[in-house]
């Protein structure tokens, strides 16, 4: 069987001043850098990185301030901003983020009486002080959370409006630095 015609093999001498390099096995070849989560939330548009603080802390003052402020070097750094624009909200910003909160959920297994705990617990809160509960269960195990929550609404009922909105903005401070921290985990940021 015959062959077209082929080049002429290549010899270093034929090449003055050129080196040959083998390609190194792909195995060896060093990957990009992967880009961190706060990198991709630095590098996100507004919009996206707004979308994205909004989902820890439903106040758009604070989102807007945490987002113009990028980039940040370090996700501490972020998380202090986080906090020093959480202590600059007003009232109007609380009312904004307190509107958009929850109660912490329940354990799966918690039972029947602990749900009617709860809801009366809350209903009571929340005629007392027109808007709902917070509170940010960072840290504790899971299967302390209920009797926390029933504790803690239990002796913050106790509060004066002014008291509580001071405890209140300081429990949305935290709520917002533990989500965010959280966001910024996710790899798929």
């Amino acid at each position: 069987m015959t062959r077209g015609s082929t080049l002429p093999a290549h010899r270093l001498s034929d090449l003055p001043d050129r080196v040959a390099l083998p390609a190194l096995p792909e195995q060896t070849r060093t990957p990009p850098p992967a880009r961190t989560a706060l990198e991709g939330f630095n590098g996100a548009p507004a919009a996206e990185a707004h979308r994205i603080l909004l989902d820890c802390l439903r106040s758009l003052s604070w989102a807007h301030r945490v987002t113009a402020h990028r980039p940040y070097p370090t996700l501490d750094a972020l998380l202090a901003a986080s906090d020093e624009a959480a202590y600059d909200l007003t009232a109007g910003d609380l009312t904004e983020a307190l509107a958009a909160e929850s109660l912490p959920p329940l354990p799966e297994d918690a039972y029947g009486a602990a749900h009617m705990a709860l809801g009366a617990a809350h209903a009571a809160y929340e005629a007392r002080f027109g808007h709902t509960f917070v509170i940010c269960l960072d840290g504790l195990p899971p299967n302390e959370a209920l009797d926390h929550v029933l504790e803690t609404i239990r002796s913050r009922w106790a509060n004066d409006p002014e008291k509580e909105r001071e405890v209140v903005a300081e429990e949305l401070r935290r709520l917002a630095r533990q989500r965010l921290a959280g966001a910024l985990e996710d790899p798929g940021l």
